[in-house]
This record gives structure tokens, sequence and C-alpha cells, in this order.
């Protein structure tokens, strides 16, 4: 791999691999070092990366270890999430951006509160778009766990969404 390609990669998946350090580590800048440090393995040892799964979840397969081990040698702080609930682009009202900026904090709040396994994979469904087999890959579960753990993760988000809307 030269350095064209790897700056391809990086701008390819580079935010991708950042949010998904930025969900497990709950930290921005734990992120963008593990991000960083994402990319530099792949430089690397691209040799190692055999084709049995998409690029993109063989990066988030490095990010997700490099993150683990961050946070087993370090300390957790509170996350802000998601690029992926957006107001609409159009022309609203000052008061309806309120109340849609509002709608994202609630629902940032809600998805905060999740267990650490099910927010992860409704972080990858929802903001990474991987398919559950890609999931159960990735964190080393089965298609079925994924599932069950995507099911739980909407319930909640689901029940104290409806508690909060007035």
């Amino acid at each position: 791999m030269d350095k064209t390609e790897l700056y391809r990669l990086m701008t390819t998946y580079g935010d991708d691999v950042t949010r998904y350090a930025y969900a497990i580590t709950k930290n921005r800048e734990q992120a963008k070092d593990i991000a960083q440090e994402v990319f530099l393995k792949v430089f690397h040892s691209v040799g190692t990366f055999r084709g049995q799964s998409s690029l993109k979840t063989w990066l988030f397969s490095i990010t997700r270890n490099l993150a683990i081990n961050e946070m087993k040698s370090s300390y957790m702080r509170r996350i802000v999430l998601f690029g992926w609930v957006r107001p609409q682009k159009n022309e609203q009202s000052a008061e309806m951006n309120y109340f849609t900026e509002q709608s994202v904090r609630d629902l940032r709040v809600i998805i905060m509160c999740l267990p650490n396994k099910l927010r992860e994979v409704l972080l990858l469904t929802l903001e990474h778009e991987l398919t559950m087999a890609e999931i159960a890959k990735l964190i080393n579960v089965s298609e079925g766990t994924v599932k069950s753990r995507l099911h739980r993760a909407r319930k909640i988000v689901n029940s104290k969404w409806r508690d909060i809307e007035p």
C-alpha cells in the first residue's frame, strides 16, 4: 500500500472509523487517536487482509479491538452521538428549528443511556449501515444475537421516546 492508497482509504472510511471509535470510547479525542492508529495499522499490515469480509468491516474490526483495548486502559467519559439524526435542510421557522434540535438532543440522551452492547449494534446498523451478518462477524456473536440486541435497543428507544413526547 502506498501513501495515495492510504489517503484514499482514509478519505473514504475515516469519518466512519472515527464515529465508530467514538461510539465505543465516548470521547472525541480518543476516537480521533484510535482512528489514526487504525490507519497506521492498516498501512503497515494491509497484507493481513484476507478478503473474507468487506474492507469496511475489516476496518471496523480493527477499530473495535483498538477501542476496547483503550477502554480497558483508560477511563470512560460521556458521549454525544450521531450525525445520523439531522434536521431537514428545507427552510423552517425558528420555533420549528428549536423543536427539531430538542428532539435530536432528547434522542441522543436516550441512546446514550443504552447498555453498550445494545448501543453498539444500533449504531452499526443505523449510522454505519452494516448488515446483520457483518455486525455478527465484527463483534463475534451470532446473527441471532445481533437481531435480538437490535430489537431490544429499538424497543427501549421507542418506549423512552414515547414517554418524553408531549
